[in-house]
């Protein structure tokens, strides 16, 4: 199946060489940091996480929507969603590699990451998001090879692979889990102390990512012959409403619980993101954005008249998945550092280095969708020529 990926039209391979090229000037990038350090980056003593763990964290929340498909599919044999369940997964095996990929860029000296095998503590978290990440793109890698080499073959799926399918659901849900946990599990950092951060990082997921999967649904329909279909589509739109429905309540509860006790070590943090603290502004302006288009796009899938309207759908996507990636990206992990816990404002904005960086581990990403999509397409006949 891997051959399908080597033919393609000129458009095709005038794409993947343009992705190749902004990965070439990351790894230019990243040989600087290497030999450097973390230096070049905007990382401080007080900063210690920024864009790369900003990434990481919206990006484990589209690997794990790919539940989002499998679940309805495999358990409920909900038959609208036989052609894209391949794709969600597809678009959870990118994600999860970007993920790692963020990690590892972020470590400063990538061998450290060995002392994490060498010394395992389970009272580490690092140590079972490791687990889990890595489980999770083992488990797609497999199911997704299975099903699509029985699709080449128009056979059924072996019966063995039915119970790695249920046991990736739970996967799923756990990778986001564990990575919340990270957070939440700093008392030493008031803005991530608190209960539903869990269920608030797994809310965004599950709008984010089936807000992705309806853009690059409508994308293929443009450039192949690929067609979902309305009713999956449309049923994506309705989870992803949903979802968000309740991104939104979680972030009102934080606003609640912190400015209703009046206690300044949680208000500190909110008004630092949505009002700043003295000069501290620098992402005041992104979180109103985040805030508009959450709204926005809450509204545009809410309304049925609106939401069947494909150009308002492709829009209403765009709002939700911009949003989420402000909010749950810089606004989650730069907001729990900043100000630090003394009270003090010393902001962060990432480098250019820093962002070619980021930048290349997308077109990477983009990269696996592209060549993994190939091949499904190609399997079933859908590319055009």
């Amino acid at each position: 199946m891997l051959e399908n990926a080597l033919y393609g039209s000129r458009k095709y391979w005038i794409w993947i060489f343009g992705l190749l090229s902004v990965m070439a000037v990351g790894a230019v990038c990243y040989i600087w940091q290497y030999n450097m350090g973390l230096t070049i980056t905007g990382l401080s003593r007080d900063v210690s996480w920024g864009f790369y763990i900003a990434q990481f964290t919206f990006l484990v929340g589209v690997a794990a929507s790919a539940v989002m498909v499998v679940l309805p599919y495999y358990l409920h044999n909900y038959k609208a969603f036989a052609k894209i369940t391949i794709l969600g997964e597809f678009l959870a095996i990118s994600s999860v590699t970007m993920c790692v990929m963020f990690i590892f860029v972020d470590m400063g000296q990538p061998f450290r990451i060995v002392n994490m095998f060498l010394h395992p503590s389970p009272k580490s978290m690092m140590l079972w998001d490791t687990v889990a990440l890595n489980g999770y793109l083992l488990l797609n890698v497999l199911i997704s090879y299975v099903t699509l080499r029985a699709e080449r073959k128009s056979v059924a799926p072996p019966n063995w692979i039915k119970p790695i399918i249920i046991l990736s659901i739970p996967w799923a849900v756990s990778i986001h889990t564990v990575t919340a946990f990270l957070y939440s599990g700093l008392s030493g950092r008031t803005f991530w102390f608190t209960a539903i951060l869990a269920p608030r990082f797994l809310a965004s997921a599950f709008a984010s990512g089936p807000a992705l999967l309806i853009i690059v649904c409508l994308i293929l329909k443009k450039i192949t012959k690929f067609d979902a279909g309305r009713e999956p589509i449309q049923k994506l739109a309705i989870i992803a409403a949903y979802a968000m429905s309740l991104n939104v309540f979680f972030i009102a509860l934080e606003f609640f619980t912190a400015f209703y006790s009046a206690n300044p070590e949680h208000t500190i943090h909110l008004r630092y993101l949505y009002f700043g603290v003295g000069e501290g502004t620098s992402l005041v302006p992104f979180m109103w954005i985040s805030t508009a288009l959450a709204l926005v796009a809450l509204v545009l899938l809410l309304v049925p008249r609106l939401r069947k309207s494909e150009t308002v759908l492709v829009w209403a996507c765009v709002g939700v998945f911009l949003s989420i990636w402000i909010d749950k990206g810089m606004g989650m992990v730069v907001g729990g550092f900043v100000p630090n816990p003394l009270g003090k404002v010393i902001e962060y904005a990432p480098t250019l280095p820093e962002l070619m960086i980021s930048l290349s581990i997308y077109a990477f990403g983009l990269l696996i969708i592209t060549v993994l999509y190939k091949i499904a397409l190609s399997v079933r006949g859908q590319l055009k020529h």
